[in-house]
């Protein structure tokens, strides 16, 4: 298999839990406090790969003040587009309750949704193409923590947009469109990265890693914490571990 095409794949199955998510959504109640928990273990997860990986990685091959630069270039764009897109009626785009507008509330709101879930999906992906330049494999716990983080993101989110009273052509429309979208990130990644320096590439995994991490203390975190409470940190705290003991085994 090509391995821009692998590149692609494994892109779509990690958007792909966005799908799986919003398909238990839809169709089952899932208590919220469910929800909530294992957003707080896929963000645990998340940091893990932050630190262990990407960043690790980007410090090693393109120093530490590129890799800094780059960390510091991903939050504050990711903060601003963010701050943008929750303007629009995006804010609460990864709540399960009732916090979502509905497009009657904030016209333009499920667009803004929409690109807002995109925007928290590119990065993960770009990783994931990245990874695979120079012959080297897909990184198993960056895989693992976008897969785990995506399938309560998609299931919370997709369970707040059939509270707003959106439909199921939308909804589905959404989170399969970002899965595709997803794959052809991760394949772009490794296709215009190809033949860039290792510096590069480390100050591109830099600014990912730094996107990611503002994505889960700007929107993971929250929805977590609003229910379950004193619990956040110990069911982050594991699931840093447990993606830490995949990284040492």
């Amino acid at each position: 298999m090509p391995t821009w095409l692998e590149a692609g794949l494994w892109g779509l199955l990690g958007g792909g839990a966005l799908v799986l998510g919003a398909l238990v959504a839809w169709f089952a109640r899932v208590p919220q406090v469910v929800v909530a928990s294992v957003m707080a273990f896929g963000s645990g997860v998340l940091i893990s790969a932050v630190a262990f990986d990407l960043m690790a990685e980007a410090a090693e091959t393109g120093g530490l003040l590129p890799t800094a630069l780059g960390f510091l270039g991903g939050a504050v764009v990711y903060l601003a587009a963010n701050a943008a897109l929750a303007a629009r009626g995006a804010r609460h785009r990864k709540r399960s309750g009732g916090q979502q507008p509905s497009e009657g509330e904030q016209q333009g709101s499920g667009a803004a949704i929409a690109v807002g879930a995109l925007l928290d999906g590119v990065p993960e992906s770009v990783v994931l193409g990245v990874g695979l330049l120079g012959g080297g494999a897909v990184s198993l716990p960056v895989l693992a923590a976008v897969f785990i983080s995506n399938v309560p993101e998609g299931l919370s989110s997709a369970a707040g947009m059939k509270r707003s009273g959106r439909s199921a052509r939308y909804v589905f429309g959404v989170w399969i469109g970002i899965a595709v979208l997803s794959g052809i990130s991760a394949l772009v990644g490794y296709v215009a990265l190809g033949s860039a320096p290792p510096e590069a590439i480390a100050v591109i995994t830099a600014v990912a890693a730094g996107a990611i991490l503002t994505m889960i203390a700007d929107t993971m975190i929250p929805e977590a914490f609003a229910e379950t409470r004193t619990w956040t940190g110990l069911i982050t705290a594991l699931g840093f571990l447990v993606a830490f003991a995949i990284e040492v085994a």
